[in-house]
């Protein structure tokens, strides 16, 4: 339950200001994304082995305390940035808090699971990441719900003040954590991780299982980045100002969250349980085939729901994250526990960080490309379907990786088969 909290304020205080970092974009639409995915990725590269030092050097704690109180200083110093939005520029602020925000996404959330990996077995994970993840989801719709209540009251600075609280709140719950798991037999957040700061990107060539999960972060992020390219396109075209576009993309994370929350309430925790976690990576992928072969079919446009015009640019997006969010996150974050601590940290860390916004340069330089190139959405959609294939065949052979430790099984288990 505190895990579930804890994670429930992380996603509030992300989910407060994913819809700013989104209004940025959609105000210079999707020729700027290769700008901003790759000076993501640099400053990912050159963060990889500070952050590899901070868990060989220091303990559990040390490192949650000193990672998340930087990025509680960040977001109370952007304030004065955001105040004079107009006067900077959409393009020359995007950059920065794009970066920042991206770093603040990938770092915070992985370290949070790198933590739950640590203090869980795989037994136990299987039983309650989806819980967890669940707590997450929670925060994921509440933090939309409370940036629509306030976006239009007190503008678009004062948000990344409240998005501060939550996340000192999650700090304070994961400290408490921590704190109660090392007086438990076997803790261990008193030793450091050890190893070498380079570890996590020596690993990606020797761990058949983190070359599996780095080429499905590839894949799987190809098909979320094609998708935010298209929408960045949509809002630039149809919302005119800064209220509005953050509005939109609020909307988009909420509807986002919902399903991801209905998914791990009706489905993942059985799936996982029952099946094994490495269906919850086969099966996203196998409906992002379908739903990217459907679009490829009727082209853009929109779709009439309940009387509303939805475009299926929009929907899209919703349904590829609800998947990922909602299932392949808890079924990712499962696996790891089968692998050694360092491996949780460090290369854990490496494949979420670097490896995925080397992804999201590649796939925006590419939509950007293609789109000089006449390639409309249809085309870019039959593209996405490709890819959408190749990440089903990983995910077949990441869930059920050689190098893995033996699973443990639940009490309700049946036995968790590869497929055929």
């Amino acid at each position: 339950m505190l895990s579930a909290l804890a994670f429930f304020f992380v996603m509030t205080s992300y989910y407060i200001i994913r819809p700013v970092m989104g209004q940025l974009s959609g105000a210079v639409g999707s020729q700027s994304l290769p700008l901003f995915y790759g000076a993501v990725f640099v400053v990912m590269l050159l963060l990889t082995p500070l952050f590899g030092v901070l868990v060989a050097r220091f303990r559990r704690r040390q490192l949650l305390g000193w990672s998340y109180s930087f990025f509680i200083l960040c977001l109370l110093a952007f304030v004065p940035a955001f105040v004079a939005q107009d006067r900077i520029g959409a393009r020359e602020l995007g950059v920065v808090f794009f970066v920042w925000a991206s770093v603040f996404n990938l770092f915070v959330v992985s370290l949070f699971w790198s933590f739950m990996a640590d203090i869980f077995s795989s037994g136990q994970a299987r039983r309650v990441f989806s819980l967890i993840a669940l707590g997450g989801m929670g925060g994921a719709v509440f933090g939309p719900l409370v940036t629509k209540l306030l976006v239009r009251l007190i503008g678009v600075a004062p948000l990344l003040v409240v998005s501060a609280l939550a996340l000192a709140l999650a700090l304070a719950l994961l400290l408490r954590l921590s704190a109660r798991h090392d007086r438990q037999p076997g803790g261990h957040g008193e030793e450091v991780v050890g190893g070498s700061l380079w570890a996590g990107i020596k690993e990606l060539w020797s761990r058949p299982f983190l070359r599996y999960m780095a080429l499905l972060m590839l894949f799987g992020d190809g098909i979320g980045t094609l998708a935010y390219a298209l929408v960045a396109d949509y809002a630039k075209a149809h919302f005119a100002d800064v209220v509005t576009r953050t509005a939109f993309y609020n909307d988009l994370d909420l509807a986002t969250n919902l399903l991801g929350a209905l998914l791990q309430l009706s489905l993942t925790r059985w799936l996982l349980v029952r099946h094994g976690a490495g269906w919850g990576l086969l099966l996203p992928a196998l409906v992002n085939v379908a739903l990217l072969g459907v679009i490829a079919l009727l082209g853009g446009g929109e779709l009439a729901v309940f009387g509303y015009a939805i475009p299926l640019v929009a929907m899209l997006q919703v349904i590829t994250r609800g998947f990922a969010y909602g299932m392949t996150k808890p079924a990712v974050d499962a696996l790891y526990t089968r692998v050694p601590r360092e491996t949780r940290y460090k290369g854990k860390n490496f494949v979420e960080t670097a490896v995925w916004r080397f992804g999201d340069l590649v796939v925006t330089s590419a939509v950007s490309g293609l789109r000089m190139l006449g390639w409309g959405i249809g085309g870019l959609a039959l593209a996405g379907a490709g890819v959408a294939s190749l990440a089903a065949i990983v995910a077949r052979r990441a869930g059920w990786s050689p190098d893995l430790a033996p699973d443990e099984h639940t009490d309700t288990d049946t036995a968790a088969k590869a497929p055929a």
